[in-house]
């Protein structure tokens, strides 16, 4: 490419993403360097960005996750560009982009924030769905309309959402682990949410989510833009009712996985079947079932490939995300990554590490601006001590739920204590051990516990003396640390 024949356009920072991480980097970019110039790649005409953020603890904040026509953004942040394009093109070494409309843009620093895409099951069949963005959960909400069981694939946060937000359906959900959300919780807290899993109706209410919403036009193609992925409460909006009128029915298929997709052709007369369904499953327990569609919630894959104009390339990490080190920064000059699409490769402290979650990816994004900011202006530059534990705040099954720290055991290999205290319907409240000192906890409920829990696996006092006092509720551990 001759990019003497092609209109430049020069920035001082360029983000790639209208995410959470890209649109926390953005605006974190906007205050640190007012008089910068800033653009911020979106393929959507929608972005995500963070509000109502209300501090829980040192390290633990909830926030609200708002979609808003990206344009807004760029309204109230006159500095900030919102250019409507994807990025087709990296050139290091010149530090240009490509976009896919032809546009080049110069850069000083540059933020990868693409983010992740679904991990779809392995098939051509066009009853497997991914739910991802906005589009997806439109589609996903048509379909969910005129069908009478679905087949859920996956045991994270989507996959728990759908399960518990879905309603006049019946359900069967495919799960590798021998318990449900395995991804953030153990089997004793699983045996806690089986109430609310099992024992719904149709006319089960959740609770109203005051949160503005905005509608916009498509100003691109659908087929050339990728949306930024659901935030909490993604389903607040969106009616996931199905066809029937009965109690929602749901069937646990554990330590199984999708062996193939079937068609009705495909099952032929090996199975005794209810209904000419449009798809079926077959699964590694040998198991047949017949669906309207499948929902495969089977994880993601970093959106990290990019045409390299000069030959360069990214180191990856071994989970498809490209390698940052502790500034966030790439093995390449100048290029930055945050959120879903970076693999952290840094050495990490001993309570923290990597999930791709919204929280990681607003701490991540906020932090690469200050990395970017910093280095842009010759200033000295810390690491963030977000990145001292991990914290994050979501709901399951309606229920408050706290994670911290080595939450599940994580890197202990097996060599720790746990103690429990549970109130059926109320709290469950979890502590992992070792040597005496704490080193994660999971709080579901209202436990009023983040903060002492928090301070504990910062500060590893021995807490040998205490024992099973710890969840004494009659005994507040707090007053002895003040």
């Amino acid at each position: 490419m001759d990019n003497n024949s092609v209109k430049m356009e020069e920035f001082d920072f360029v983000i790639v993403g209208g995410g959470i991480a890209g649109v926390s980097c953005a605006e974190s970019l906007t205050f640190l360097c007012p008089d910068s110039k800033i653009g911020l790649i979106t393929s959507s005409p929608l972005i995500k960005t963070v509000t109502n953020l209300v501090p829980i603890t040192k390290m633990l904040a909830s926030f609200d996750v708002e979609e808003r026509s990206a344009d807004t953004l760029s309204s109230s942040n006159p500095n900030l560009n919102i250019i409507h394009d994807s990025v087709i093109g990296l050139n290091s070494s010149l530090h240009t982009v490509l976009l896919k409309t032809g546009s080049v843009l110069k850069y000083k620093k540059i933020c990868i924030c693409s983010g992740a895409y679904p991990k779809l099951i392995p098939s051509e069949n066009k009853n497997i769905i991914g739910i991802r963005d906005t589009d997806s959960v439109k589609d996903f909400q048509n379909r969910v309309q005129n069908s009478s069981r679905i087949v859920v694939v996956g045991n994270g946060g989507i996959a728990t959402e759908v399960i518990h937000e879905l309603k006049g359906v019946e359900l069967v959900w495919v799960i590798k682990d021998d318990h449900i959300s395995a991804t953030f919780i153990d089997p004793v807290a699983a045996e806690f949410f089986q109430d609310r899993v099992f024992k719904r109706d149709t006319n089960d209410s959740s609770p109203v989510v005051k949160r503005l919403k905005y509608t916009v036009e498509d100003k691109l193609n659908k087929s050339d833009k990728t949306g930024a992925a659901l935030g909490p409460d993604w389903h607040s909006k969106y009616d996931l009712s199905g066809s029937l009128k009965t109690n929602t029915e749901i069937t646990v298929e554990y330590k199984s996985e999708v062996e193939s997709v079937l068609t009705l052709q495909d099952v032929g007369d090996c199975v005794k079947k209810d209904k000419n369904w449009p798809v079926f499953v077959k699964l590694t327990n040998g198991k047949i079932y017949g669906c309207d569609f499948i929902v495969s919630a089977t994880g993601v894959i970093p959106c990290s490939r990019f045409e390299m104009e000069d030959g360069k390339t990214f180191k990856m990490g071994d989970d498809g995300g490209i390698e940052v080190d502790w500034k966030m920064e790439t093995n390449l000059p100048d290029v930055y990554a945050a959120g879903d699409v970076c693999s952290a490769t840094w050495d990490r402290a001993t309570h923290w590490f990597q999930m791709r979650l919204w929280t990681q990816a607003r701490q991540m994004g906020t932090y690469a601006a200050k990395s970017m900011a910093s280095s842009l202006q010759q200033e000295t530059f810390y690491q963030d001590f977000c990145f001292e534990m991990f914290s994050h705040v979501t709901k399951f099954f309606g229920y408050k739920v706290v994670l911290l720290g080595l939450f599940n055991g994580q890197t202990l290999n097996n060599s720790y204590e746990v103690l429990l205290r549970i109130t059926k319907g109320v709290e469950y409240v979890k502590l992992v051990m070792k040597n005496g000192r704490m080193q994660g906890a999971v709080l579901i409920g209202e436990t009023d516990l983040e903060e002492m829990c928090e301070n504990l696996i910062l500060n590893q006092l021995d807490l040998t003396d205490f024992g099973e006092d710890l969840l004494n509720p009659d005994i507040d551990i707090e007053d002895y640390f003040d």
